[in-house]
């Protein structure tokens, strides 16, 4: 997986410290962060983020959250295409197709989601943030996260020293 586009419930989950997500739902966004793989949030997200953390917090910490989002994700685009792609996909919430769309349209190999059931008519593979990070670090055969299991064993090969 080299493109991940983070859904608005994941990236919530930290912005606003939503226990008991808000752990896992960090490690994936510190894991983009470090560039182990491309994120996106489709762009729709951050007026999303914006608006509701506003309203929780302040517009203080709105504009914090977002300037912090944009550090690291690229935008996702929702334009003409992404939305008339959205509306022929058969989703019980809009809002998910789009996301779904713009995941699509940026060629994300899959979505980061608490929800994956809601994109099962999706366009892109929906995934759990703590399987994701699993997969990852299966990827890079490194030991994973306390929310992946059990840490993995690199086998050594014969004639290989270290």
């Amino acid at each position: 997986m080299r493109r991940i586009l983070v859904d608005t419930n994941v990236a919530l989950d930290v912005v606003l410290d939503r226990e008991p997500h808000s752990a896992v739902s960090a490690a994936l966004l510190s894991a983009l962060e470090a560039g182990r793989c491309e994120g996106f949030l489709a762009a729709h997200a951050f007026t999303t983020i914006f608006y509701l953390t506003a309203k929780q917090r302040d517009r203080a910490t709105a504009h914090q959250a977002v300037k912090y989002l944009l550090s690291f994700l690229r935008v996702a685009s929702v334009d003409d295409a992404v939305l008339r792609r959205a509306a022929l996909v058969e989703g019980a919430d809009f809002e998910d197709s789009v996301t779904s769309a713009a995941a699509e349209a940026a060629r994300c190999d899959v979505l980061a989601t608490r929800d994956p059931a809601g994109f099962r008519q999706g366009l892109v593979r929906a995934i759990a943030p703590d399987l994701l990070l699993a997969a990852l670090a299966e990827e890079v055969h490194e030991p994973a996260s306390e929310y992946g299991g059990a840490p993995k064993r690199r086998r050594r090969r014969p004639g290989n020293r270290g």
